[in-house]
């Protein structure tokens, strides 16, 4: 069938508020808009939204020589309970927010003549998620368009069938009898295996591949398979690769082994919203695999086909979450209701979607579903396994399990009941009509956090050690051992202190963190390299997300809002809202061993308080030594390095030398002055193996203005860091203003600073910078030049790309 893009001439219009009509482009997120208050029965979950319910009109013309084809429309994503109407009848509602659908249009178009489409999202059932949703139409749409004779969507699958010889097996459904045309090509465009047979329907034929070029996250080498049914062409991108898992060698592709280096991401693109705009998804997947990670876990949701392509492309694996939610409510209007009714279709959907990506290597059923340690639960995780293998026996099923909370939940710690959800939901609605009435919604009753929330609550106030050691309590064994039975993996959500233990009992066993902190990423690096059955570990989070900011992210008070409503994220990603690395990033790498060190990571000298940061935060240092001011004040200065000794010297002179053992992260105490600090790192023998300095900035200030890429496509999205540096370019990281963005020949997609508390949206023309950084994401235009001009206290800067 052929594919037409049909994202754009769409409309949009408030149903829950009075407010106009307005015309919009997909993918489009209408939350990100919204006003953030105290009146958000989301709460911090959303980060303070409002929520609402939203229609979408688009017109469009269908040819009347267009009446005996088939004509799909394709959803990639609608939050949520979508409903969607063509020429006023109602043809198709998905309650999921997260999966593609197709709309069938028979018996609905009117031909010859304009049709109208209108897709109505309701957001307003709030609470209804645990982070920020999103709210419409988010992700792509299209139109597919196919004649009598011709090759369903999804109707060609791909797998690697062994790779030495490099053999693939290509199964294609046709609507009818005819003969079909397999061709192989390379990246060179070179036809490298062609076959023609006759079909019934359904046809499946293996390939030989000579001189294959294999997939893996190193050469991440991609062929096309095109296919030829009368007039009707298809083409499927994949690779060569067959994946593997056992107890003697763990995970492999094409037979060589993997560790998982994992990172946990939601769905949202920081200051863009959740608008999965593929040069958005795309960067995501580049940074974090700059950054030293081969895996993804989709948390905990479908991903994307933009993330899946990218990770196509750029060799990232992937584990695609289903759900987070099973027949357990975690907020009062999530998905629970719907789940016994849509689950197989969903999953259906997902494999639909990932089956012919080489990047996908894992599904996950689920995330922190405490329903696993109940025999109702047990029985489920087993049927989910079950129906995923029936739909793709070529990937083992997995679900993510807080082997804590679910001891926790089976004695009645943060179960989640009807009574508590009602509760919650009123607390949350007395303070939003207290916020409403300008009254002080803090006397109202707080809500009590159940489910995940409860153990985020908990693992803040206890500490992320508390929460691993109670993790290998027996009484957690007994209430995840079931479950994991019925898993080809075991997902361990933050059960670090169990791997060795578990090994030795259940000598089949094969475990994966889906789940982990920041800190333990030595820990399980080392502990992975010597046992095959510790398959990997996904960080929580990758990159900083929307919303689920808990009691607000541990900050200085310099940068900290008193309000609620201002806690946008949680400040818990190795690399921050913007797609900027922290200098936990830089620990992970050397933990991972993906560089050597040594690296230099500083807490701001200025700030004087104590945090008490969360378990998913290591430092809040930053990979500066510019501090101008703090003449002799002390410094705390972190070095990250895979070495024996290192040693810390400053403007030449030494402060310090340790070794390093059991760990790659050292922490000294000096005097800061103005100048260099410089760290050195040993091998065993003494010898240098490794030198990093950081520089002061100069005395002048700078705004630079530094697109991303100097060149794009009319329509497309350019990101633009806006940083203030001396002349040399070196960061200054105690620079504060307010900056106003205007674009001329394109949009102001979003603006905004890597700071977890936000005075309004992302979707205003100025922000305040946070130490020292913001940035502006555009769209570009038409051909010629995009210029961008950016106003502080300093005066006007611009910078231009050129669009083409």
């Amino acid at each position: 069938m052929r594919k037409v893009d049909f994202n754009e001439g769409w409309t949009c219009r408030c149903l829950t508020r009075d407010e106009a009509e307005y015309p919009v482009a997909l993918p489009h997120d209408a939350m990100w808009s919204e006003a953030r208050t105290e009146a958000s029965k989301g709460e911090n979950n959303i980060g303070w939204f409002e929520g609402g319910d939203y229609e979408y009109r688009k017109l469009f013309f269908v040819s009347e020589d267009d009446r005996d084809k088939k004509i799909l429309i394709e959803f990639e994503g609608v939050y949520h309970n979508a409903e969607v109407f063509l020429n006023g009848k109602k043809i198709l509602s998905r309650p999921y927010g997260y999966t593609n659908f197709y709309v069938d249009t028979k018996d609905a178009l009117l031909y010859g003549e304009e049709n109208e489409i209108c897709v109505t999202a309701y957001n307003s059932d709030q609470p209804n998620s645990r982070w920020y949703p999103g709210t419409g139409i988010y992700r792509p749409v299209f139109l597919w368009i196919g004649e009598e004779k011709h090759i369903p969507v999804n109707g060609v699958r791909i797998r690697t069938v062994s790779y030495e010889p490099a053999v693939i097996e290509v199964e294609v459904k046709t609507t009818i009898n005819g003969r079909v045309k397999i061709e192989i090509v390379d990246d060179s465009e070179k036809c490298v295996e062609v076959k023609e047979l006759e079909t019934e329907s359904q046809v499946s034929v293996q390939m030989r591949i000579p001189s294959p070029k294999l997939w893996n996250c190193d050469t991440p080498n991609l062929y096309r398979c095109k296919v030829t049914f009368g007039e009707d062409v298809v083409e499927e991108h994949f690779g060569i690769r067959l994946l593997e898992w056992n107890k003697d060698a763990g995970l492999t592709i094409n037979g060589k082994r993997v560790i998982l280096r994992g990172a946990c991401i939601h769905h949202d693109n920081g200051i863009l919203g959740a608008c999965a705009f593929p040069e958005a998804e795309e960067r995501k997947v580049r940074i974090l695999k700059e950054q030293g990670y081969n895996a993804l876990r989709s948390a905990h949701n479908p991903c994307s086909k933009a993330i899946l392509d990218a990770c196509d492309r750029l060799g990232m694996l992937v584990m695609d979450e289903y759900v987070d939610v099973w027949y357990i409510h975690k907020t009062e209007h999530d998905y629970v209701d719907h789940l016994p009714r849509w689950w197989k279709q969903d999953l259906k959907d997902m494999v639909e979607k990932d089956y012919n990506h080489p990047s996908v290597i894992m599904y996950s059923t689920g995330n922190e579903v405490s329903e696993t340690a109940q025999k109702k639960g047990i029985k489920l995780t087993g049927q989910l396994t079950q129906y995923l293998h029936s739909l793709d026996s070529t990937r083992p099923v997995t679900c993510g399990i807080n082997i804590f909370f679910n001891f926790l939940s089976s004695i009645g710690f943060g179960v989640y009941s009807d009574d508590k959800a009602k509760k919650n939901a009123q607390a949350a609605e007395k303070n939003a009509q207290a916020a409403r009435k300008k009254t002080d919604a803090g006397k109202e009753k707080k809500k009590k956090p159940v489910g995940s929330e409860f153990y985020n609550t908990l693992a803040c106030l206890a500490g992320d050690y508390f929460m691993k050691c109670g993790a290998t309590l027996y009484p957690c064994d007994l209430k995840t051992r079931d479950a994991f039975a019925n898993m080809d993996i075991a997902g361990y959500n933050y059960g670090i202190f169990r791997y060795l233990h578990d090994l030795k009992k259940y000598p089949d066993r094969l475990i994966l963190g889906t789940e982990t902190f920041c800190k333990d990423a030595y820990s399980f690096w080392e502990k992975a390299k010597q046992n095959p059955r510790i398959l990997g570990d996904f960080v929580w989070a990758g990159m900083d997300y929307i919303g689920e900011t808990g009691d607000g992210a541990a900050e200085y008070s310099d940068y900290k809002e008193e309000n609620p409503s201002c806690r946008m994220t949680g400040g818990n990603g190795r690399v921050d809202l913007l797609g900027k690395p922290r200098a936990e990033a830089a620990f992970t790498r050397v933990a991972f061993e993906q560089e050597k060190g040594p690296l230099i990571a500083v807490n701001p000298v200025y700030q004087k308080e104590k945090l008490n940061l969360t378990g998913w935060q290591l430092t809040k240092a930053l990979e500066s030594w510019s501090w101008h001011g703090c003449q002799g004040q002390t410094a705390t200065v972190e070095v990250y390095a895979r070495a024996a000794e290192v040693e810390l010297l400053v403007n030449g002179q030494a402060v310090g030398r340790k070794s390093y053992k059991n760990t790659c992260r050292r922490v000294f105490k000096t005097k800061y002055e103005d100048g260099e600090i410089t760290a050195v790192s040993y091998d065993s023998m003494g010898r240098i193996i490794g030198r990093r300095t950081l520089k002061t900035a100069g005395e002048d200030i700078r705004l630079r203005i530094c697109p991303e890429q100097q060149e794009v496509k009319p329509g497309k999205l350019v990101f633009i860091p806006l940083q203030y540096t001396d002349a040399e370019g070196i960061w200054k990281p105690m620079a504060r203003e307010r900056l106003k963005v205007s674009v001329e020949n394109g949009v102001l997609m979003g603006l905004g600073s890597a700071n977890a508390y936000v005075k309004g949206n992302y979707a205003q023309d100025t922000a305040d910078t946070y130490y020292g950084e913001a940035m502006a994401v555009v769209r570009a235009g038409e051909a010629g030049v995009v210029t961008v001009t950016v106003e502080d206290s300093r005066g006007s800067h611009t910078a231009e790309v050129l669009c083409k």
